[in-house]
């Protein structure tokens, strides 16, 4: 088994850093403070694999994951409503409301991302110790349907797709596991899950998949970034530091650096770097994003 180590980036901590994507469109890597309502974005440096930081998009907190859409815009998952941001990140317009229960738990929109074929897949999760399987795995089509795929659910987190999109790899925090479904790519439905990989010091969080069909996966609390290959084998584990690890992306033009997130919640705030971006080169190249299909989606302001 292989030990990386990663290196602290330019842009400044933030609190609570998650979802980065890469945006092959305008070269940027993407990526959100769930709690400092921001989007930020950054380029890639030319000589070492370190951000530019660029100018972020402040929205009202908490928002939780940025994905880009064909139409040039973004899309953004902010409390409970997935929005619409033009090009110029200027414009919101509310693309659907999640229909969360009033029950008493607190709940909110968490990890996202698109499918390979142009559909959102978001999830929930609650923010209270009473809300323990009250979340719930939605799916976004482009027409701006939403399906409920999963229920029961506590921290829904960790979306990635095996390179011929016919397996997703997700992760219920809680359960310290990531599991893996058969996916239908013609109807966006799940199979039955199995378990992936186990966890037992430290929560899966957000996951990315390579083009080789290995699954990285950000350990928080473990200060880890950790490598499987399909078949559920540990080969790689990238040292970060901060101990909450929250996800990773490939980004760059040759999807060869891989950056990871991190927070600074409660006590990991005086950790050193904690809230911080790093970057690591493991030899690996990861699969290109697929931008979410908007052309046909009606917000809800009917626009």
């Amino acid at each position: 088994m292989r030990t990386l180590g990663a290196h602290v980036c330019a842009p400044p901590p933030g609190r609570l850093c998650e979802g980065p994507v890469w945006d092959p469109r305008t070269e940027e890597l993407l990526w959100v403070d769930i709690r400092g309502g921001r989007i930020h974005r950054a380029t890639l440096a030319a000589d070492t694999p370190d951000l530019v930081v660029r100018a972020p998009i402040s929205l009202d907190p908490p928002v939780s994951a940025v994905l880009p859409c064909t139409s040039g815009g973004l899309l953004a998952t902010v409390g409970d409503t997935i929005f619409r941001i033009d090009g110029a990140g200027a414009a919101e317009r509310p693309v659907v409301t999640v229909p969360l229960p009033d029950d008493g738990v607190r709940r909110r929109l968490n990890d996202a991302k698109v499918d390979p074929r142009g559909r959102l897949l978001a999830g929930t999760m609650a923010e209270s110790d009473d809300g323990i399987g009250s979340a719930e795995l939605y799916r976004l089509d482009p027409d701006g349907t939403l399906t409920t795929l999963r229920t029961g659910v506590t921290i829904s987190n960790g979306l990635g797709w095996s390179p011929d999109g016919r397996t997703l790899y997700y992760a219920d925090s809680p359960t310290h596991r990531v599991d893996v479904f058969d996916y239908d790519l013609d109807t966006g439905t799940l199979g039955e899950g199995r378990p992936f990989a186990h966890f037992p010091d430290g929560e899966p969080d957000g996951l990315t998949v390579d083009a080789d069909g290995n699954v990285w996966i950000a350990v928080w609390g473990a200060g880890q970034v950790r490598a499987f290959d399909h078949s559920g084998n540990l080969h790689t584990t990238v040292e970060v530091g901060p101990s909450q690890v929250s996800s990773c992306a490939f980004a760059g033009p040759d999807l060869d650096v891989l950056v990871i997130t991190t927070a600074a919640e409660d006590r990991a705030a005086r950790e050193p770097h904690a809230g911080r971006l790093f970057a690591c080169v493991p030899g690996a190249i990861g699969l290109p994003s697929t931008p979410f299909a908007d052309e046909r989606l009606v917000s809800v302001d009917g626009r």
